[in-house]
C-alpha cells in the first residue's frame, strides 16, 4: 500500500462534470449533487485504513455540512478486481453501516479520478457555490488510526468559510491516503 499526499489546493479550478453510478442503481452528475452553497467531490474507498479511520466522524461533518447549504458526493475509482472489498455489493454495505449521507458512487472506467486528478483515498475537492475550487486538504489529523478526540477539524471548517464567503482557508494540510489503485492496462 503506497502512501500519497494530495497536491495543493488549485484554487478557482471549476469542478470537471461526471455521471456516475450510484449504490442505489441511480446516476448522478455533478448538477445533481451540487449545494447550494458548496459542493465537496470526495474520492473514498472501503479497505483503505485512512478513510476507514475517519468514517463515522465523515458522516458527522457532513450531515452538519448539508444542513449549511454544502453537498456531497462520494466516488469509488480503485480497481476492484485487485481490490475485491472495494467491490459494489461491498460499497453497498459500507454505506448502508455508516448510513451515509450522500451518494455513493463507482468510478469504473477511472475517467473521473483522471479528470480531478486524484491521487490518493481519501482525497477531498471542495467547491464553492459557484464550483470553483476552494479546498484540497485534509479531513483531520487522522491517519491511519483515528485522531483524538477534540481536534481541529480541518475539512468541516474550511467547508464552513466556504459558506460563509466563498473562498477557502489559504494555509492547507494535504490529505494523506492511500493510492488509487489504478486499472493495469491490458
Amino acid at each position: 500500500m503506497v502512501s500519497l499526499q494530495t497536491p495543493v489546493c488549485d484554487f478557482g479550478w471549476p469542478a470537471p462534470d461526471f455521471k456516475l453510478r450510484g449504490i442505489d442503481g441511480k446516476y448522478y452528475s455533478l448538477a445533481d449533487v451540487r449545494g447550494p452553497n458548496g459542493t465537496l467531490v470526495m474520492f473514498i474507498c472501503n479497505h483503505c485504513p485512512y478513510v476507514k479511520a475517519i468514517r463515522p466522524r465523515l458522516v458527522r461533518d457532513l450531515k452538519e455540512l448539508k444542513a449549511m447549504g454544502v453537498n456531497a458526493i462520494g466516488i469509488m475509482s480503485n480497481d476492484p478486481t485487485d481490490y475485491p472489498e472495494d467491490g459494489f455489493e461491498h460499497m453497498q454495505a459500507v454505506a448502508r453501516e455508516f448510513d451515509f449521507p450522500f451518494p455513493y458512487v463507482i468510478d469504473e472506467t477511472q475517467e473521473v479520478a483522471k479528470a480531478y486528478g486524484a491521487v490518493c483515498t481519501p482525497d477531498f475537492f471542495g467547491y464553492n457555490g459557484n464550483l470553483e475550487l476552494q479546498y484540497r486538504g485534509r479531513f483531520d489529523e487522522s491517519r491511519k488510526e483515528t485522531a483524538p478526540e477534540g481536534v481541529r477539524r480541518d475539512l468541516f471548517e474550511a467547508m464552513k468559510q466556504v459558506v460563509e464567503t466563498g473562498k477557502g482557508p489559504q494555509e492547507q494540510i494535504p490529505s494523506m491516503g492511500c493510492s488509487i489503485k489504478w486499472i493495469e492496462p491490458v
